[in-house]
């Protein structure tokens, strides 16, 4: 049994994309003008969006936070459609935290005052790189040109601002990717989320690194590059909330990625959203069909998910520690109890003895030596 749920986010994934990056692995597909299709879907994750609400029970809203995809390609009435339903579902208590992912594209800039209007009042962009070799090489439908032009019209639109970077480029040096970073940091951001390249195998670059076409940069490069990050976000204030999330203040941070690496209860809806509920008194994993179309005939049917499982006291406390040890905050002492792990012997105190993690206030977290080997350290702690 887990304890009674709190607060409940939501989380809204829209598949379509103007182009599919080479690098992507999300669920996504090409976006090719407004359709039935696309009218289907929306109607399917209000419809989805009532449907959880029903399971999960009267909640306080946490955070509304839209993905994909590409949600800024979404009608700004559609996304005030999806607001209105779950503000109408989920009371709330103060001001809510929603989040819409963008890309910085000419087209979709020109709709950030109608997305503001429907009540989205945090944009993340999806910026990815400020110089035009490198966004041509990431497959991006942007340039750097139009980024800059977006970074200023957001500001003059929202109070709050993200920004996502990728460094770890094949051929970067230090110094590109930190004359990039600084570039950002003095645009005025809030929050910059700096990740570094993965190569993931079902995509254009994981086929390009099979046939030895894509090189990475060696690990060595790439802890220079991720010590360089470290040090420039760090002189202009910002701290490293998350592995790859940094914020300038505790009020920056990003509400709803918190509450989800802090184990709160999210209602995932769209093609292939994950979700994580208190049903039954049990903490539930959903994930929903991935498909379009049978996404929408199951939510139609009463069953979009394609899986759900029930978590069981382990599963719930190693989930809590692989998600809280990406965080400053680290996890509380009681879930790594309930994984038979003790701070006086085995792996935890190996860790602690090496300098990879520490524990202060009831709570363990990674060290600034743990952080860049987080998966490591997971490892141990987990096997």
């Amino acid at each position: 049994m887990t304890d009674a749920p709190g607060p409940v986010a939501v989380y809204v994934h829209w598949p379509y994309c103007a182009r599919i990056c080479p690098y992507c692995d999300f669920n996504v597909v090409r976006d090719r003008g407004w359709s039935d299709e696309q009218a289907g879907l929306v109607e399917a994750i209000l419809t989805d969006l009532s449907a959880q609400a029903m399971r999960v029970g009267e909640r306080p809203l946490a955070s509304i936070f839209f993905g994909g995809g590409t949600p800024s390609l979404m009608r700004p009435d559609d996304v005030a459609r999806v607001i209105e339903r779950a503000r109408a579902l989920f009371p709330e208590s103060g001001e809510v935290e929603i989040t819409l992912e963008a890309n910085p594209t000419d087209a979709e800039t020109a709709h950030f005052g109608a997305l503001r209007d429907a009540g989205v009042n945090r944009l993340s962009l999806g910026v990815q790189s400020l110089d035009d070799a490198a966004l041509a090489f990431l497959g991006r439908n942007h340039s750097a040109s139009e980024a800059r032009r977006a970074i200023e019209v957001a500001g003059s639109v929202f109070g709050r601002l993200s920004i996502d970077l990728i460094y770890a480029l094949p051929g970067q040096t230090v110094e590109a990717w930190s004359a990039a970073l600084t570039e950002a940091v003095e645009r005025g951001f809030e929050h910059i989320s700096p990740y570094q390249l993965t190569i993931e195998a079902a995509t254009a670059f994981g086929r390009a690194y099979e046939r030895g076409a894509l090189v990475p940069p060696d690990e060595d490069r790439a802890a220079d590059l991720y010590e360089a990050t470290q040090g420039i976000l760090g002189a202009a204030g910002f701290e490293a909330y998350e592995v790859s999330n940094h914020a300038r203040g505790t009020a920056a941070r990003a509400a709803h990625n918190l509450h989800v690496w802090r184990g709160g209860d999210y209602v995932g809806v769209g093609p292939g959203a994950h979700g994580r509920l208190t049903l039954e008194g049990a903490r539930t994993a959903t994930v929903a069909e991935r498909r379009i179309g049978p996404y929408v005939r199951g939510v139609a049917a009463g069953l979009p998910w394609s899986e759900t499982s029930h978590l069981d006291v382990r599963e719930t406390a190693e989930e809590r520690v692989l998600l809280g040890l990406r965080t400053v905050e680290g996890v509380g002492i009681g879930d790594l109890s309930v994984l038979g792990l003790s701070m006086e012997t085995g792996a935890v105190a190996g860790l602690i003895e090496d300098g990879f993690v520490q524990v202060a206030d009831g709570r363990l977290a990674a060290t600034a030596r743990g952080r860049p080997v987080l998966d490591a350290v997971l490892k141990t702690l987990l096997t």
